[in-house]
Order: structure tokens, then C-alpha cells, then sequence
């Protein structure tokens, strides 16, 4: 689902960018709730500042916040594996030369405008400032798994993550 977003753009860079896990529910510009096999229930949610996963599942409930989070010192880790909970995250930045950028986001917007199981939010006055969201439908082996796309214009920047929780 791609939507345009009635907000002023937020984040800076990558930089900014933290990793919060369990954290409150924070205001969000748009809400894609999915109904997933198993009782799964995700609550994609975009918001001013990136991006909220919530995840409910019989054993598992978890809230993933990857954004500017004020009082948290930006720090978004290259991984984090918490196997006691069965939680993966990766995240990398990427800083595509030339129109790299520009056609990397052109893709994504094409790939996911009309996936049921994607947000893409696009925020006003650049096209290429962009926050995605797209989950596996179909999890393997008892997990289940998300990626996001953080674009960011005016630094050239691609921030990609890749998160999957083993349900329990």
C-alpha cells in the first residue's frame, strides 16, 4: 500500500536513527493492521519519525521502534540477536552513488505500492523520502519476518532493515 503522508518530514539521516524494542506506542501517520496464519496479528505503523512494528502472537508480543526517539541517544545497531527471545534485527546503511538512490526508492514505491503485506509512505515535497514496510506473509519454520526502507534525500541515504522473531 503506498500512501502520501500529510506530515513535514522528521528525520535527518541515518544517524539519528535508534532501535527501541518494547517501547510505547508512539503517534503514527498511517496504520496497516495485517491478520496473519496462526493468530498472528502485526500492526504496521509509520511514523513523523520512522517507523513502529507490533507484533502479537500467542507467546510473543513485541514492539520494534526504529526512529528519532527524543531522550534516546540516536545509536541504531548493524545487528542485534537476543536469542533468548528469538529476535533478529539487522540494519544497514547504504550511500548509493550517482541517481542510485533515486532508483533504488523509484523500485521500491513500484515493487510495493500494491503488496497487501507493505506500507510505503511518502512524505511531502520529495518523492524520494520515503519509509517502507514489508512482512513475509507466509512465515518459515515457526518465525516470522519484516523488512523497512528508510530513505533519506538530502544525505543521500538508505537505511535497510531486516528483522525476524521466532514465534513461540
Amino acid at each position: 500500500m503506498l500512501v502520501t503522508l500529510a506530515a513535514p518530514y522528521v528525520d535527518t539521516s541515518a544517524a539519528d536513527l535508534s532501535l527501541a524494542l518494547d517501547d510505547v506506542e508512539r503517534p503514527a501517520l498511517h496504520v496497516l493492521d495485517l491478520a496473519l496464519p496462526g493468530t498472528v496479528r502485526l500492526r504496521l505503523r509509520l511514523l513523523g519519525a520512522s517507523h513502529q512494528v507490533i507484533l502479537r502472537a500467542p507467546g510473543t508480543t513485541l514492539t520494534e521502534t526504529v526512529a528519532c526517539l527524543p531522550g534516546r541517544p540516536p545509536e541504531l545497531p548493524g545487528t542485534v540477536h537476543d536469542e533468548a527471545n528469538g529476535y533478529r534485527f539487522t540494519a544497514t546503511v547504504l550511500r548509493p552513488d550517482g541517481t542510485g538512490l533515486i532508483d533504488r526508492v523509484a523500485a521500491l514505491r513500484a515493487d510495493l505500492a500494491d503488496d497487501p503485506y507493505a506500507l510505503v509512505g511518502v512524505f511531502p515535497g520529495d518523492v524520494d523520502a520515503v519509509t517502507a514496510l514489508s512482512v513475509r506473509p507466509d512465515p518459515p519454520g515457526g518465525s516470522l519476518g519484516w523488512r523497512t526502507w528508510h530513505a533519506y534525500p538530502q544525505t543521500n541515504e538508505l537505511v535497510l532493515t531486516e528483522t525476524v522473531v521466532a514465534l513461540r
